[in-house]
């Protein structure tokens, strides 16, 4: 089983074309893991990427969610083997559940959605990830400095000195962030992910 994301811009008849940016922030990485085939335009506002381990998956999600730009559409399933060199040439269950997700996503609250060949599992998996999303969707620019920090290593007292605050500020802003809430959920909609799969 692959993870395929489809992902469309909203309101792209309104706004510029912001696929070759977010081509460059989803390609641009040499380390990102478990991309199997980059994320290209596919038609219009949309791209697709293939994926193969799920904690990669849900990291590329909530940069998605964050930006709060895009519909965001997860297959999850069988994938015809092997793979072509373009992920546009792609074919099989996941890419056709990745289409309907992200249809599904134009009329979802919170603009993403799972689908998979375990509906029960990609259900789970979605919950979580619309509980994410409220959590990112009330974050502030102070809360994201801190959370960005967070996950770069950095300690609460060494984000205080370059951020100019105390300690105590910092677990204030974390906390305000759902900083820990937004860990756990990664972690917890990873590990459903994996479940599903090998299942």
């Amino acid at each position: 089983m692959v993870f395929v994301l489809t992902v469309d811009q909203r309101g792209s008849r309104s706004m510029t074309d912001l696929v070759p940016e977010l081509l460059n922030i989803l390609n641009r990485r040499p380390r990102r893991t478990g991309l199997l085939r980059k994320f290209e335009r596919t038609a219009g506002d949309e791209v697709q990427g293939i994926l193969s381990e799920a904690r990669a998956t849900i990291d590329v999600i909530v940069e998605l969610l964050r930006a709060d730009t895009w519909y965001v559409g997860l297959g999850v399933g069988e994938v015809t083997q092997p793979l072509p060199r373009s992920t546009r040439a792609g074919s099989g269950d996941a890419f056709v559940f990745a289409r309907e997700a992200v249809n599904r996503a134009k009329s979802s609250p919170h603009h993403v959605n799972v689908v998979g060949s375990d509906a029960h599992c990609a259900e789970q998996v979605e919950t979580v990830l619309w509980l994410m999303a409220s959590v990112l969707r009330r974050r502030s620019e102070r809360g994201w400095a801190v959370a960005d920090l967070l996950a770069e290593g950095l300690t609460r007292r060494e984000i205080g000195v370059k951020l100019g605050i105390s300690q105590s500020a910092v677990t204030q802003r974390a906390q305000a962030a759902g900083v820990a809430e937004e860990q756990r959920g990664r972690a917890l909609a990873a590990e459903l992910l994996d479940a599903g799969a090998t299942a």
